[in-house]
């Protein structure tokens, strides 16, 4: 009987964890930095994450199941180079709809090159009008290849997370 994605489990437990605490035995992080200002701006980038723009404008966003990120909505993403780039599949998990929160999480299933679950976020500051982009995830290595890159894996993927902020649209003044 053949798979697909939306019926195949995740690889790990903790289903959910990066909409709060993220869980202990795994490398976690989260990055967030200022993208610009402005109520506008928040509602832009926002959707702009719902429509995979951040998956997209990194080149390794391969299909998705659905147009805008929903719950179980099946993505697949192309990790590596040429010949030796790998599909990963994942299935989001959440979607935030928050008034002053926009973005959606996914996560691992079974044969991904992690376990572990990411989240990709803008928040909106209404203290000062300012406009953030996050990324925040924790993984572990599923696979030999990825325990044998160990740090280079964790500096790789702090790396893709900022290149994930900076697809996000910007407000022209960034100076304020």
């Amino acid at each position: 009987m053949e798979h697909v994605a939306g019926d195949l489990p995740f690889t790990y437990s903790e289903v959910g964890a990066t909409s709060g605490e993220m869980p202990r035995g795994y490398h976690r992080f989260r990055v967030r930095r200022r993208i610009g200002y402005g109520r506008a701006l928040f509602e832009h980038a926002g959707a702009a994450i719902l429509d995979y723009r951040m998956q997209k404008g990194t080149g390794i966003f391969h299909d998705a199941s659905t147009v805008k990120a929903e719950p179980g909505a099946r993505v697949t993403v192309r990790l590596g180079v040429g010949p030796l780039a790998i599909i990963a599949p994942c299935r989001v998990v959440y979607v935030l709809a928050a008034p002053n929160q926009r973005g959606f999480a996914y996560g691992t299933l079974p044969g991904h090159p992690a376990i572990g679950e990411e989240l990709f976020a803008v928040e909106y500051d209404s203290a000062d009008d300012s406009v953030y982009g996050v990324v925040a995830a924790f993984s572990r290595p599923a696979t030999w290849y990825t325990r044998l890159g160990g740090p280079v894996v964790r500096l790789v993927q702090r790396f893709i997370a900022g290149r994930y902020i900076k697809t996000l649209p910007s407000s022209p003044d960034r100076t304020r």
